[in-house]
């Protein structure tokens, strides 16, 4: 019998390949006979295009096809209650001239290479009819409209919160900013469609193999078993690559008009207005308590900076529904709509913005009460779901405080801000808590097949965005079925692999893991089943004619009756490629708990007291978030969500110029992120207590967890070392000069 292996620090399945180069990404296919598309994009915020000159692109040499609102792909527009309804761009691209934002696609360059595709698209003229574009997102406040997926909630009613705010004897109100953020995954969005009849098969790169199907086939008319969508590598996704985007769909119906293969690669700066980004957000939390630091109430009022062509949002008031208890709470989140580019879900959404406002205010309260700010989140345990009211399935949170502190050593801290100094730097600490809302295992599909070679495989209609589904199944099947990792082959990025309608979103809100793992077992039981069947059902099987009960397996081989054969020589025997079986998991059954990852930071940083310049010295999250099943990626993924918390709080800005429309820095040289040289190391301690009430596996979503509360922990060390609280994101040095 092989080692258990769920837990430990197994190396990424996929490691090598992605090492040495031979994963294949979707822009990597090429296809015979394949033609190449390049974008056009609007240059005004609103009006409408009037005209296109298009003569001189279509005589450029090596075109094949110029597509705009004049000469138009059909495309059809996405169902009001899909992904794309709160995640994306519900218009479809070239339907019409109006324009919406800077940089909307108006038109598309078919042509042999990819760079006559690019000169040509250069051009293209447009004649436009400019409308005064509404860009400012502080003017639009005062007639904010109620997001339709994150609804007003006030507990137990706005009599209440307003009789408890002014009863309070200490009250905390501020107001904490953040500027739209990128997601910036290093393969950019591509697709490469080939059609064979009414059937398309599309490489593309997605987070949901089977919600992507679906979302093509729609938009182009067909049916969703008329898509064929293969994606087995993705080069980062971060919410990003959720849902379907215009060029996807552009590049398959270009497809199907010029019946060839197209192959379409969004640009770097492209990429910052046609695929959707992280919205820029404003957020007003008021904290009421006593002089001991019991809090009785919360008031968060969010807002978005939303865009007139979809529904994407940040809901930031979401955060303070279920971090602290607090018996009287207001939750408003409100967007604002504007003539910029779509919004969309992006690691952590709300929960990014939300965090950084509530744990900002929460230190900024304890500074104001003389509590410690780890002593005020402890007076403040919720140990329930504080507006469900619904016991937690599982929490461990306050073991992450001690053993945060312990580890990190927040009992030699002085309380007292610019008290310490190394040198040149002012020397500061900070902390806060995280939490990210999970669910009971989800209906997922699963396959394993046992193989002639002696191999195993197992896969599911999911994806791997870097994330390390394929080691989490391929964990999750040594274990089953007693077999060392080598022998197990995991498939993901498949439209075609089981799935089912509640699993078609795929890898998203940090649900893969808890939602796939759980099903794993119980299609290698199946597929145990399958093979003993066939083992006494064939008549060249040693074991044929046995009475089921007399057969048993281990470790690869059926054994009955003093007579052994492994799977791999059983199938031989028989002449069969493969036995297999498929399991669907059953829906949970919901209302009985509240599920809830959590986790506590604890950051240094240090400012040079002669140039203000800030940096990140240590780091350290303690993780309550159920059973882990592959130890070094779910580290992994905790480690990248800090650092996109370091980059939230110290660097990343998109700037949207308000008489324009554009985004000045819609490039990777201008628009920063944290690099090797930004990150110090990050200490990762998983508490690995199984949640049981999510699954029998017992794991819970951990993926974006680390992010969250993250900038509000750095946020809260910055004002420990200089004295300077900074509520406008990021924290730089231009702003700690100035406050």
């Amino acid at each position: 019998m092989t080692q258990p292996l769920i837990g430990t620090a197994v190396n990424r399945v996929d490691g090598r390949d992605k090492v040495t180069g031979t994963a294949r990404y979707a822009s990597d296919n090429v296809l015979p006979n394949m033609a190449y598309g390049y974008l056009v994009l609007s240059t005004i915020s609103r009006g409408t295009v009037r005209a296109m000159n298009v003569a001189d692109a279509l005589a450029a040499p090596g075109v094949l096809a110029v597509h705009s609102p004049f000469n138009s792909l059909l495309l059809h527009q996405q169902a009001p209650d899909g992904a794309a309804a709160f995640a994306g761009e519900q218009l479809p691209p070239l339907q019409d001239a109006a324009v919406r934002y800077r940089g909307q696609i108006i038109g598309l360059v078919i042509a042999e290479t990819i760079e006559q595709a690019r000169d040509a698209a250069g051009l293209v003229t447009v004649d436009y009819q400019a409308e005064p574009a509404v860009l400012s997102f502080e003017d639009g406040l005062a007639g904010a409209e109620e997001i339709p997926f994150a609804p007003l909630v006030v507990v137990p009613s706005a009599d209440a919160v307003q009789a408890a705010w002014a009863a309070s004897p200490v009250k905390l109100e501020a107001t904490y900013t953040q500027p739209a953020e990128h997601h910036n995954a290093m393969e950019p969005h591509a697709a490469v469609a080939q059609w064979d009849g009414p059937t398309l098969t599309i490489h593309t790169s997605t987070q949901g193999p089977r919600l992507h199907a679906i979302e093509v086939a729609t938009g182009l008319g067909i049916a969703p078993e008329q898509v064929h969508v293969i994606s087995p590598h993705v080069g980062g996704g971060f919410g990003g690559k959720a849902t379907t985007w215009s060029p996807t769909l552009l590049a398959a119906a270009a497809a199907r008009v010029l019946n060839r293969p197209v192959k379409l690669v969004v640009s770097r700066e492209q990429l910052f207005t046609v695929t959707g980004h992280r919205p820029a957000t404003t957020q007003t939390v008021g904290l009421g308590s006593n002089r001991d630091g019991k809090i009785s109430v919360i008031r968060h009022d969010g807002f978005c900076r939303g865009t007139m062509a979809g529904n994407g949002f940040d809901a930031p008031a979401t955060s303070s529904m279920k971090t602290y208890a607090a018996p009287n709470i207001h939750a408003r989140s409100a967007t604002v709509k504007l003539n910029i580019p779509p919004a969309t879900i992006m690691r952590a959404p709300s929960d990014q913005a939300g965090s950084f406002g509530l744990e900002s205010a929460m230190d900024e309260l304890a500074l104001q009460l003389g509590i410690d700010p780890l002593e005020l989140r402890r007076r403040n345990f919720a140990t329930t779901h504080p507006v469900e009211g619904l016991p937690w399935s599982s929490n461990h949170l306050e073991e992450c405080y001690r053993v945060g502190a312990e580890r990190f050593g927040w009992q030699l801290r002085n309380p007292v801000p610019r008290s310490t100094l190394d040198g040149d730097w002012q020397v500061g600490t900070g902390m806060a808590t995280a939490g990210l809302g999970s669910s009971a295992a989800s209906s997922v599909g699963m396959r394993v097949r046992f193989q002639r070679d002696g191999t195993v495989t197992v896969g599911g209609a999911t994806a791997d965005l870097g994330t390390g589904m394929r080691t989490v199944l391929a964990v999750m099947a040594a274990d089953a079925l007693g077999l060392p990792m080598d022998r197990i082959r995991a498939e993901v990025g498949d439209s075609t692999l089981p799935g089912t309608d509640a699993s078609a979103p795929g890898a998203i809100s940090s649900a893969a893991t808890a939602a796939n793992a759980p099903a794993v077992p119980q299609a290698a039981a199946a597929a145990i089943q399958a093979l003993t069947e066939h083992a006494i059902g064939d008549a060249r099987s040693p074991l044929h004619g046995m009475p089921v009960a007399d057969v048993h397996y281990s470790t690869g081989t059926l054994t009955g009756n003093g007579r052994s054969v492994t799977f791999g020589d059983l199938l031989t025997a028989t002449g069969t490629d493969e036995v297999h079986a498929d399991v669907s998991t059953p829906e949970p059954t919901p209302g009985q708990f509240s599920y809830q990852s959590f986790a506590a930071h604890f950051c240094e940083v240090r400012v040079n007291r002669w140039t203000a310049e800030p940096r990140l010295s240590r780091f350290l999250t303690v993780v309550d978030a159920g059973a882990i099943i592959s130890e070094k990626t779910a580290r992994s993924q905790i480690l990248g969500g800090v650092i996109f918390g370091v980059g939230q709080a110290l660097f990343e800005d998109a700037h949207l110029e308000t008489d324009t429309g554009r985004i000045a820095n819609a490039n990777l040289a201008d628009y920063l992120v944290p690099v090797n040289a930004d990150i110090p190391v990050i200490d990762v301690h998983f508490l690995d207590y199984p949640d049981t009430q999510v699954s029998p596996v017992g794991a819970r979503g951990l993926g974006e967890l680390g992010i969250i509360g993250a900038a509000g922990a750095i946020a809260n060390a910055v004002h420990h070392a200089t004295g300077k609280r900074v509520r406008d994101l990021p924290i730089t040095i231009e702003k700690l000069l100035e406050v």
